[in-house]
């Protein structure tokens, strides 16, 4: 089984993958850090060496390389699923799992965590919140796909891990 977490960026998505793997007792991968693996660089430096459409090609050819992983937890990018056919790619070969944050919550955690997050590490508390919910507006209908969804605060590791064993295909 593949599960697949999804969410903007800052919704908790890596810290989940991690501590749902160990509960399932499955193996966690971060699609991100695939791609800074595969690349040698970072994605800052993708991003503004090669541009956002680069990141995305790359990002949908280790998001679909890990179609060779099983009983895995899958952290992905806050954009994944809002490219290409990722998301219904994503529900064709495992779970996802949409972790729903509001704005207020995304910039509590995001305003103190900037560096390296290239579509928000130059952009002021204004900006920040404007992106936040620009973003959103756009990729809540994405995220709403996903076959569970979850509160990002205050959430349960086990309950989640108790849904998903629960959850049919």
């Amino acid at each position: 089984m593949r599960i697949y977490l999804i969410g903007y960026m800052g919704s908790g998505k890596t810290k989940t993958a991690v501590s749902l793997a160990k509960i399932l007792k499955y193996s966690h991968v971060d699609i991100d850090q695939l791609i800074i693996e595969k690349t040698g660089v970072s994605i800052s430096a993708i991003f503004e060496q090669e541009g956002e459409g680069s990141f995305r090609r790359h990002e949908k050819n280790i998001l679909h390389s890990t179609k060779e992983i099983d009983n895995v937890v899958i952290s992905t990018g806050g954009g994944t699923s809002c490219y290409s056919d990722n998301m219904e790619w994503m529900n064709d070969n495992g779970i996802t799992v949409y972790l729903d944050a509001n704005p207020g919550l995304l910039f509590h955690r995001l305003a103190s965590s900037r560096e390296g997050r290239p579509l928000i590490e130059n952009l002021n508390d204004v900006e920040l919140m404007e992106q936040i919910t620009g973003h959103l507006a756009i990729r809540i209908p994405f995220y709403k796909k996903a076959n569970i969804t979850v509160p990002a605060i205050n959430m349960n590791v086990n309950e989640l891990a108790s849904k998903i064993r629960l959850y049919k295909k």
